[in-house]
């Protein structure tokens, strides 16, 4: 009888079904279309179209075909700082997401069963803050840390190691390795968070099985917990990868980019070009190139969770 009314348009009570009404329910898509394309479409068309002209901001932009980019492939500063978008994947991607994973690890199967989930909680957080402090406060602490008469330097006369101060922003050699290091304390505490979700939702039953036929805790953590939590790894790995190709806050709050590009990224080369050089076209074609290596990028991960799954699933 419901089967006959359903059929019929209507519901098991007889009454109407509702109709969609004209355009059905694309309608409903559409505040949301107009601001994607006033707000990121609109904006991305513009720039990939001052990237194919030479203007200073002023007056009319000149259409120079690909000049832009012809340039940008022979400049040398640019490859500098895709080469430390490289680092900066290092410092916000892997290191971050080994060591969140057995951070996470540690308080949940460890102290999450000595301290409760409360004490578990105030650990979480703790770890998290970073996220939450903004941008530029962070880094004005952090520069005062490692500025030539900072704190760091401060703790090493302590401790007898003058020696080994430096201007650890201020010199080359050690600028890059001093932004990946704030970097890192940064971003440690989103895979924190994102990791201990996974792994409470993985069933005890099968740590418990494991255990009973003498599976350790290396055993038990390599055929377990990382297959079942390999969704949030991808999801970890996805974010934090973007995140880590368009930094700009702290690389602008630190460094500027300097000294001598040793900090320089895409973002930052971009706005530098941009704004203070004036020279919009070839600013517009850097943040063009930077978008498609983030799209490819981002597919190419989603490609690759998307096989991995497909693999999991004809093997299973």
């Amino acid at each position: 009888m419901t089967t006959l009314a359903q059929r019929k348009g209507g519901t098991a009570t007889g009454t109407p079904a509702p109709r969609a009404g004209r355009g059905g329910y694309w309608w409903y898509l559409l505040p949301g279309a107009v601001l994607f394309v006033g707000v990121i479409g609109g904006p991305l068309i513009y720039n990939v179209y001052l990237s194919l002209t030479k203007w200073s901001g002023v007056g009319s932009p000149r259409y120079i075909g690909f000049g832009n980019y012809v340039r940008l492939f022979h400049d040398s500063v640019f490859w500098i700082s895709f080469k430390n978008s490289v680092a900066m994947i290092v410092a916000m991607v892997v290191v971050p997401t080994v060591i969140g994973l057995l951070l996470a690890s540690v308080l949940f199967d460890y102290l999450g069963k000595r301290f409760g989930a409360a004490g578990i909680s105030v650990l979480r957080a703790v770890f998290y803050l970073p996220q939450v402090l903004p941008v530029v406060v962070a880094g004005i602490v952090w520069g005062w840390i490692l500025r030539p008469d900072g704190a760091f330097n401060a703790l090493l006369d302590a401790i007898g190691l003058s020696g080994f101060t430096k201007d650890w922003l201020g010199n080359p050699d050690t600028a890059l390795p001093a932004v990946m290091m704030v970097m890192v304390w940064v971003q440690i505490g989103y895979p924190v968070v994102i990791f201990m979700s996974a792994l409470g939702r993985v069933d005890p039953e099968i740590y418990e099985a494991a255990e009973i036929d003498g599976a350790g805790y290396w055993a038990r953590f390599r055929a377990i917990t990382l297959p079942q939590i390999r969704p949030e790894t991808f999801v970890v790995a996805l974010t934090c990868t973007i995140a880590a190709l368009k930094v700009f806050g702290p690389i602008y709050a630190l460094t500027r980019g300097g000294p001598e590009n040793a900090t320089n990224v895409p973002s930052y080369f971009a706005y530098y070009t941009f704004f203070k050089k004036l020279d919009v076209g070839y600013g517009s074609a850097i943040a063009t190139v930077l978008t498609v290596i983030i799209v490819l990028v981002a597919v190419g991960i989603m490609r690759w969770q998307a096989h991995s799954e497909r693999k999991e699933l004809s093997g299973s």
